[in-house]
């Protein structure tokens, strides 16, 4: 008979590689337990409900990725002039250790966030600004100490595509990087591929915003010239 350890490993693998290619939505407890050889009353006995589930399978990658965050960006934020590039290079090291804490890790963790915000997951949003508050705040001081011209709702809506780029790029870096392979013959890692992707998104948020959309309230009539 397994342990409750290997019950409760088991369940949490079943379900990660569940939600990650169907969604969190679309995944059904019976589905997990299914795949995990458990009955719900382990799933019920060890997480209580499918909230926690979710979040207890997101908490593995955010446990070991969020702590290396905050360390380097503490180490940022002592100087005293940073770059966008410098801000998101950050980034690297934790994510990188994804791949060594589980095979394809970066690409894993990628695809459960994304799902995060297309399957409007919100508890688990709100789990994620609740927990790692302090680290998200670093990081968003860091943005700000690069580029003090930037307002406020000018960071929200760079750092929301920025995160859709991340999403996409690291969420199919498997796939990219065969692609990159076959046609230009380069064996491209993931490394590779932050290399190539930090200085994109650095640009983006480094951009000027004198052109960004001025939004017009919509009870305020137009002339009609």
């Amino acid at each position: 008979m397994a342990g409750k350890g290997e019950t409760k490993g088991k369940i949490l693998d079943a379900a990660e590689q569940l939600f990650a290619e169907h969604g969190f939505k679309e995944t059904s407890l019976r589905t997990i337990t299914s795949k995990a050889g458990v009955n719900l009353a382990s799933v019920n006995y060890h997480f209580g409900d499918k909230k926690s589930l979710v979040r207890a399978v997101l908490a593995r990658y955010l446990e070991q990725f969020m702590p290396l965050l905050e360390q380097e960006l503490k180490l940022l934020l002592v100087k005293d002039d940073i770059s966008m590039e410098e801000v998101f290079a950050c980034t690297k090291r934790p994510l990188l250790g994804l791949d060594t804490f589980r095979r394809h890790g970066a690409s894993t963790f990628m695809q459960l966030i994304g799902r995060g915000y297309t399957d409007v997951q919100g508890h688990l949003r709100w789990f994620i600004t609740t927990r790692y508050d302090s680290v998200l705040t670093l990081f968003t001081q860091a943005v700000i100490k690069a580029n003090p011209s930037l307002k406020p709702e000018h960071v929200f809506w760079r750092l929301h595509f920025t995160l859709g780029a991340v999403i996409f790029t690291m969420a199919s870096n498997v796939a990219l990087s065969e692609i990159a392979e076959n046609d230009f013959g380069n064996n491209v890692t993931t490394e590779d591929i932050l290399d190539r992707l930090i200085p994109y998104l650095a640009a983006g948020v480094d951009a000027p915003a004198s052109q960004e959309l001025l939004l017009v309230p919509r009870d305020i009539p137009r002339s009609a010239g």
